[in-house]
């Protein structure tokens, strides 16, 4: 709701400013229709060229995202180490081979299902399953198991931000598109020079309109939309880069306690929960 709110304060104060300083609403009402239609058009048909077809299915869930926000709270965040938790608490005191009716059929899982956000969301459970796989066919380097994690998640997140850099790069062309509708503006109006000065004063009011919408576009929308995309994408990361942490902690042969402990330091400040939180929600898991 932020996004929202900021937009229509923006509105508000650069229409509400000008109106209240003297200024004429007839000539940007007029002329707004057709500089919007040219902006916004080759704006959509540069954006439509510079990305794929699989990049553009994913612009809805962009602005979703964007108005949403981040996916996961502090909750989600000890339900995850409480998963994680029992997964390396099961290791350590049953074996590897404990793991398997776990992670071959997560959906049917008693430890997944006492977690259904985490189930439920296809990254979180395959990339904890394929992992802890991994852990059961004696991958016990952890250095090696922390590369080829890092790998898939830098991967991910510069899959997930792709959108968020194709915005910024139309933000970034939306001022010299806003200068294509000037001059074509003005080329209008010179084809009129003939007519009497108060119509040419209303023909290059017009034309410039065009400029001030390719800037208030670009800075005052795209660019903060992009921007705002990407912070929540990151932020959405930490908590997939959280399940790296906990397990190669544990790999490094610490106890799955201080694993925990470890991966609950790296949760961002304002989603961090405390000892105390952890503690409670961990000793009341049952290890069977």
């Amino acid at each position: 709701m932020l996004l929202i709110g900021g937009l229509v304060f923006l509105l508000v104060c650069v229409f509400g400013s000008f109106a209240a300083s003297g200024g004429s609403l007839v000539p940007l009402v007029e002329s707004m229709p057709f500089e919007l239609i040219t902006i916004l058009g080759a704006g959509i048909g540069t954006f439509v060229m510079a990305n794929s077809m699989s990049d553009l299915k994913h612009v809805p869930g962009a602005f979703k995202t964007a108005i949403k926000g981040p996916s996961f709270g502090r909750q989600d965040y000890i339900d995850l180490l409480g998963l994680l938790f029992f997964f390396t608490r099961l290791m350590q005191t049953q074996g590897v081979v404990a793991l398997e009716s776990h992670i071959e059929t997560p959906m049917e899982s008693t430890a997944f299902s006492a977690y259904p956000k985490i189930r439920d969301n296809a990254r979180a459970r395959n990339m904890i399953c394929d992992y802890l796989r991994m852990m059961s066919m004696n991958m016990d380097d952890a250095f090696q198991f922390d590369e080829v994690m890092s790998r898939e998640l830098s991967k991910n997140l510069k899959e997930d931000t792709h959108i968020a850099h194709g915005f910024q790069t139309l933000a970034d062309a939306l001022p010299a598109l806003g200068i294509v509708a000037a001059v074509l503006g003005v080329i209008k109006t010179m084809g009129s020079i003939s007519k009497p000065p108060e119509v040419l004063g209303e023909m290059i009011a017009g034309a410039l309109v065009g400029t001030f919408l390719g800037v208030l576009l670009a800075y005052g929308m795209v660019g903060p939309l992009a921007l705002r995309i990407r912070s929540v994408v990151e932020e959405d990361a930490r908590y997939y880069d959280l399940i790296r942490v906990v397990l190669v902690s544990y790999l490094q042969g610490n106890v799955p306690q201080v694993s925990v402990e470890i991966g609950r330091k790296d949760i961002p400040v304002p989603l961090m929960p405390s000892f105390e939180e952890v503690d409670t929600a961990i000793s009341e898991l049952s290890i069977g």
